[in-house]
């Protein structure tokens, strides 16, 4: 009985070895994803409060959000649809780069809508008081625009520097759609800009250029290093091309964001085209911070092959970055899609 009892135990110990293996490689899928995060997703945007992520992208016809607690399992999560336009009217068509923000203990969403006339282009805001922003009542707060300088405007993000808030777009210089740029304006609260639109940048390199015309500078996001130095990334080039790419524009120590002056912008682009890795024409990105707080992640959107342009073949990426010496992001080069990535911290 004795033998037969220890030629178990042997053979329950062989087993669990032989096993091994597999537990650990379990062990490393858990620690990893892949992107794209979804198979379709144009002008990604993410916001954490707490142990919560909310992710919304461009849809088109509505705007719908993703609650999760990790940004890896972003696929395994059902949207759902917060803000459905009226039928007609300046608002009801092409909703585009809807962003969510938590301003002053409530929830805001700002979005670009035209009543189907490109040129009619505006922007937005939503408001919703509810502590999840996937209950409540989303309330219209109207148009938000230079009273003075009402002009065609989309990709809208706001952003607190040094107690101030902020209004960043991209807009018409007038009424012809020659050229886009980024303006900046303060606000009065966050529903409504106080003074006029500032512009600081206009594509003036080669590489802010293809695709022309138009010539482009869009989606622009702000960012603050750990140092406290004040950055705004910005897409460059038509999206209707692979050359679609991240500039960099930095606040000079001590600048006024308010002066164009102070804002320095790279001459080279930052984040690009990364064909063998499947990435091309990376652009209108977000940034977040790892669970354990100890990472800084861009979320971005790109193609999977060459010429596919601005349409819904656009997926949303994340990928960690660091950060340089004078304090502005090293992005790299975009992750390669379907290739295991470590996880946010925290994951």
């Amino acid at each position: 009985m004795l033998f037969k009892h220890v030629q178990r135990r042997i053979y329950f110990c062989c087993s669990l070895l032989l096993l091994l293996p597999f537990f650990s490689q379990g062990q490393q899928q858990t620690a990893v994803f892949t992107n794209p995060l979804l198979p379709s997703g144009p002008d990604p945007w993410v916001i954490q409060q707490d142990t919560n992520y909310f992710y919304t992208n461009t849809f088109g016809s509505h705007i719908a959000l993703y609650k999760t607690s990790r940004m890896s399992g972003l696929g395994k999560v059902t949207p759902v649809t917060i803000w459905v336009p009226p039928a007609s009217g300046p608002y009801s068509k092409d909703i585009w780069a809807p962003e969510i923000h938590y301003i002053n203990n409530a929830w805001y969403v700002y979005f670009a809508a035209d009543d189907g006339h490109n040129e009619n282009h505006r922007i937005y805001v939503l408001e919703n008081r509810a502590a999840n922003p996937l209950e409540g009542r989303w309330v219209f707060k109207g148009k938000l625009a230079d009273t003075a300088a009402d002009k065609w405007a989309i990709d809208a993000s706001v952003f607190s520097y040094k107690s101030v808030l902020y209004c960043i777009w991209s807009g018409w210089e007038g009424d012809t759609n020659g050229r886009q740029s980024i303006y900046i304006a303060r606000m009065k609260n966050p529903a409504e800009l106080e003074g006029h639109r500032v512009l600081i940048s206009t594509p003036t390199y080669a590489w802010e250029k293809q695709g022309a015309p138009p010539v482009v500078n869009e989606g622009p996001e702000a960012l603050v290093s750990p140092a406290g130095r004040l950055l705004i990334t910005f897409s460059a080039s038509g999206c209707w091309t692979d050359d679609y790419e991240l500039g960099l524009l930095t606040l000079r120590p001590g600048g006024n964001p308010l002066n164009a002056a102070d804002w320095v912008k790279s001459p080279v682009p930052v984040f690009e085209t990364a064909a063998a890795n499947g990435a091309y024409a990376p652009g209108h990105n977000g940034f977040f911070i790892s669970r354990n707080g100890k990472e800084s992640w861009i979320i971005y959107h790109a193609n999977a092959a060459a010429g596919q342009g601005c349409g819904g073949r656009r997926s949303p990426r994340m990928q960690k970055f660091t950060w340089n010496k004078d304090g502005t992001p090293n992005f790299g080069a975009p992750a390669a899609i379907n290739t295991p990535i470590q996880k946010p911290g925290g994951e």
